[in-house]
């Protein structure tokens, strides 16, 4: 079982951010991170995950830790619902970002992949670091837009 933590992050909201994930493996610790222009931290926070599975595209058992409430229970309840309902809330409003939640449902077919969900800025050292990354990312796109 692969162990992966995901974060994203926005400066504003709109405004510029950044994604990250890091894989945890006993001695091994991996990371990439990410950032874009203009962009939601609800869209950052799927694009870590997205990011990360695409990654992992070759491993089947992987879970994957968030702070994102958003992520988890979009990706194991909500989903379905959405799907069955034509792309739309129970309120009847369209699912917003749609395009991301469709690539991360791609994504998890026919793989074994476990959702936790981690208290964010507490104990969790990998989920401190990788939020950590995606601020970072986010803070350099803002940096280098200036130079």
């Amino acid at each position: 079982m692969i162990n992966v933590y995901t974060d994203g992050s926005c400066l504003g909201n709109p405004g510029n951010g950044g994604w990250a994930f890091l894989i945890a493996e006993e001695k091994d610790i991996r990371y990439r991170a990410g950032f874009k222009k203009n962009t939601t931290n609800n869209q950052m926070e799927l694009v870590a995950a997205i990011k990360a599975l695409e990654f992992l595209n070759k491993y089947n058992d992987i879970t994957i830790n968030t702070d994102s409430n958003y992520v988890k229970e979009g990706i194991t309840t909500w989903i379905f619902n959405w799907k069955k309902n034509d792309w739309k809330t129970s309120t009847k409003q369209l699912v917003k970002n749609r395009e991301l939640w469709e690539r991360l449902d791609n994504l998890c077919e026919k793989k074994n992949i476990s959702w936790c969900w981690v208290k964010a800025h507490n104990t969790s050292k990998f989920n401190n670091q990788v939020d950590e990354l995606a601020r970072k990312a986010a803070e350099s796109l803002t940096e280098s837009s200036f130079n």
